[in-house]
């Protein structure tokens, strides 16, 4: 299992930081999705700028506090937490990924692929707030 942390400070408040990043229906800001199928309210799908879908069961939420999911896809299963801190009028987050990949070959490139999704989500997040 590859586990990858990201922490962030954005000067938004938490209530801002926490409808940008748990909307499912204003995605447009994720420079790598095409879509999000929306299935019920605890399970969605994201799909790749090329097609590649990966299902998502939300299995808590504690609103401006907490939010996490399992996500499996056909290389992969694993669990995202995110943890959201008000921190002086800015928002703290961080976000930690357990990933195992289904296939042997890809286990050795799975930490740093999560942490260049990491990187570019947090960019992309940068420019949306």
């Amino acid at each position: 299992m590859a586990i990858s942390n990201v922490k962030a400070i954005f000067q938004s408040d938490i209530q801002r930081v926490w409808e940008v990043v748990t909307s499912l229906e204003n995605y447009s800001w994720r420079s790598d999705l095409s879509k999000v199928e929306i299935i019920n309210d605890n399970q969605f799908i994201e799909y790749t700028k090329d097609g590649y879908p990966t299902t998502f069961t939300i299995t808590k939420v504690i609103p401006y506090k907490r939010w996490e999911f399992d996500m499996e896809n056909s290389n992969m299963k694993g669990h995202w937490t995110g943890i959201f801190t008000e921190k002086d009028g800015n928002t703290e987050i961080d976000f930690t990924e357990e990933v195992t990949a289904k296939k042997v070959i890809m286990k050795p490139f799975v930490k740093s692929y999560l942490k260049k999704q990491q990187e570019l989500y947090i960019s992309d997040l940068r420019k949306a707030l």
